[in-house]
């Protein structure tokens, strides 16, 4: 009925029928007019469609709607690109034009995103070398000084001061290192990089962020290693000022997550992103930007930092080569700088060391005189300080700040002391389970005696040349640390492998010339100390000889045979099945010979079963009366009294 109401048949003219569908049928029929009354039926059927299709769609949605169905068609007049009546084909040129739209203004969009994204990236790490931006200096610029209204220093339970320093240890002393580290912060040091190296707490850092305030950070950015390398590539991105693609809108259409290739390979985008913005810094300016990497020896020393230590080097060798930025290494420990040397063609090396007594006196009196104690301190007492501690400035430091410099002096060297008895000390009789820790204790000890006995050698020679007059009396004082070559600590240890294990706990130092020596003065003092107690060289050989007794005990098996009677070769090792023999194994053996000897004390222990560690077997002749054949073995009974056999 639906369709007979929407398909009007032409032939059969109704009454029901609309203008325009007769005036079809009269001209199929060939109904002549003239051209006026053509025209009137066109305008008259224009006139006239429009109700007649409004009230056709209006009868089917009402059928529709009946029946329950969702409508087919939508209600009203049809539009589209061709006006009135569009029908199917106007409808898919619709969807194909809209869809091909769509897809070009989202292909358009992504691309001018992205180039959006990319400049803006650069743009946030150039903001990275801004004046003033450096997240670590302004941590060090907002260290709490003490408020200039307070008349008498604080001082807390412990005795120590409060408040008391309002500065880094610069503005007491400049070291010589701080010129050259000055012109490397401000880009005047073009064509290498550098290494930091020294002791922890000579000042390395400090120097650095000093040298990064006289330029308010322009050009430089730092950051500080960690042994988590996730870690250590969020603290890379925060220095750069850089997201590693997380703030991103693009991730919804990649199929893979940036982070899946790890730490190393965002690393990687991060300096090619730092190397275009390099790029673009030296050309603008003609001066190469810095990168700083602190503490390098936080790296775990194995594949993973060794080869995020090369990843940078290799960056810095093209850096240094182009004169677009320069990079600047931060070591405690030597192994860094060991791993470096291997492939380094521009690097130098900035050596730190403690200060000499002279510079470590004038720099104790002005922090002490910076402290604002009441009392005043003499020559005699800070000479005193100055040697218990030496010239390490973290030390002076601490001393300084207490209201008795030389009592807590003494403190610090009495806790030095417990520190390095709780990682080397030595147990008189140890058991194999701690036979390793021993054997590095022990041989920790022979190196720590012989520097003591350099000390005591330097200082005897020196007093004899004051005695002379060959020398001055100030030098006495002045006798820096022993050093002792690395091949010589590698024969004095025995153990060439113990000496990066005592650098990394800050036991001795390792310089760029392969000299070692302890790693400060409270460690010579507290092993002087150590050594020159009584029995201390019967303590440290009784170790030794005990390490070298349960060395012995693993290398030793002992073998004790039951002669048999009419038995003549035994076979050591797994008997075969149809053979049982009731014979003692217990196996003595040693790395230079082995040996058989006879006794004649009968064996008093119970036999266990056959030794399964055997891998071979030994002949043992025994000189027995009955020569029977060897396959006899199993039908043998063991003799009353039994010989022992130790092999």
């Amino acid at each position: 009925m639906l369709r007979r109401l929407a398909t009007p048949t032409p032939l059969r003219p109704l009454r029901t029928s609309p203008p325009d569908v007769l005036a079809a049928w009269h001209f199929s029929r060939g109904a002549s007019g003239s051209r006026s009354q053509s025209t009137a039926h066109a305008r008259r059927a224009r006139t006239t469609r429009q109700p007649a299709l409004n009230d056709l769609t209006h009868r089917k949605a009402q059928a529709e709607a009946v029946s329950g169905e969702l409508p087919s068609t939508p209600v009203g007049p049809p539009t589209g690109f061709g006006g009135l009546g569009g029908g199917g084909a106007n409808g898919v040129r619709d969807a194909v034009l809209t869809t091909v739209i769509g897809v070009v203004v989202l292909f358009t969009g992504g691309i001018v995103y992205m180039a959006w994204y990319k400049e803006n990236v650069l743009k946030k790490i150039e903001k990275a070398f801004a004046a003033g931006y450096d997240p670590a200096l302004e941590l060090a610029k907002n260290a709490i000084k003490k408020p200039p209204e307070t008349p008498e220093p604080a001082v807390d339970a412990n005795g120590e001061l409060e408040w008391d320093l309002e500065g880094p240890w610069t503005q007491h002393l400049r070291r010589e290192e701080q010129d050259l580290i000055d012109r490397i912060v401000q880009g005047h040091e073009v064509g290498h990089y550098f290494i930091l190296l020294g002791p922890k707490g000579t000042g390395k850092t400090t120097m650095v962020l000093d040298a990064m305030q006289a330029v308010q950070a322009e050009g430089v950015a730092m950051c500080d290693a960690h042994p988590d390398l996730e870690v250590f590539r969020l603290r890379l991105g925060k220095a750069l000022n850089y997201e590693f693609n997380e703030d991103t809108q693009t991730g919804l259409f990649q199929r893979r997550d940036p982070r899946e290739g790890g730490p190393a390979l965002d690393i990687e985008r991060a300096l090619n992103k730092l190397e275009k913005v390099a790029l673009r810094h030296a050309k603008n300016t003609g001066k190469p930007l810095i990168l700083i990497l602190n503490n390098v020896h936080y790296f775990n020393h194995d594949d993973d930092g060794r080869n995020m230590l090369l990843q940078f080097q290799q960056r810095a060798e093209a850096w240094a080569a182009s004169g677009i930025l320069t990079m600047v290494f931060s070591s405690d420990d030597s192994w860094p700088f060991f791993v470096m040397r291997k492939n380094a063609s521009r690097m130098h090396v900035v050596s730190v060391y403690d200060l000499s007594a002279k510079d470590a006196l004038t720099a104790t009196m002005r922090m002490r005189l910076n402290a604002r104690q009441k009392r005043p301190e003499s020559a005699d007492v800070l000479r005193q300080v100055v040697e218990i501690v030496g010239g390490r400035l973290t030390y002076l430091g601490k001393a300084t700040k207490a209201p008795d410099m030389v009592v807590h002096a003494r403190h610090m060297l009495a806790v030095e002391k417990a520190w390095l008895l709780s990682q080397i000390g030595l147990i008189p009789d140890c058991d194999d389970d701690v036979m390793d820790e021993q054997k590095w204790s022990s041989c920790s000890w022979l190196l720590l005696r012989e520097f003591v006995r350099r000390r005591e050698a330097d200082v005897r020679r020196k007093r004899e040349e004051v005695e002379r007059g060959e020398a001055p009396a100030e030098e006495l004082d002045a006798i820096p640390l022993p050093r002792i070559p690395y091949y010589e600590c590698r024969q004095i240890m025995t153990r060439p492998d113990f000496l990066d294990e005592l650098d990394r706990k800050n036991i001795i130092a390792i310089d760029i010339n392969h000299d070692v020596t302890p790693d400060s003065w409270l460690i010579l003092h507290a092993a002087e100390e150590v050594v020159g107690e009584d029995g201390f060289d019967d303590l440290l050989d009784g170790v030794r000889d005990r390490v070298d007794e349960i060395e012995s005990l693993h290398r030793t098996r002992e073998l004790t045979v039951r002669a048999i009677s009419g038995v003549r070769r035994v076979p050591l090792g797994p008997p075969p099945p149809s053979r049982s023999l009731p014979l003692t194994t217990h196996v003595r053996s040693s790395r230079t010979s082995t040996r058989a000897t006879a006794s004649g004390s009968p064996s008093t222990k119970a036999a266990p079963a056959w030794s399964s560690t055997a891998s071979t077997y030994l002949n043992i002749f025994l000189p027995l009366s009955d020569k029977r054949d060897a396959h006899s073995v199993s039908r043998v009974q063991p003799s009353p009294a039994p010989r022992v056999l130790s092999v």
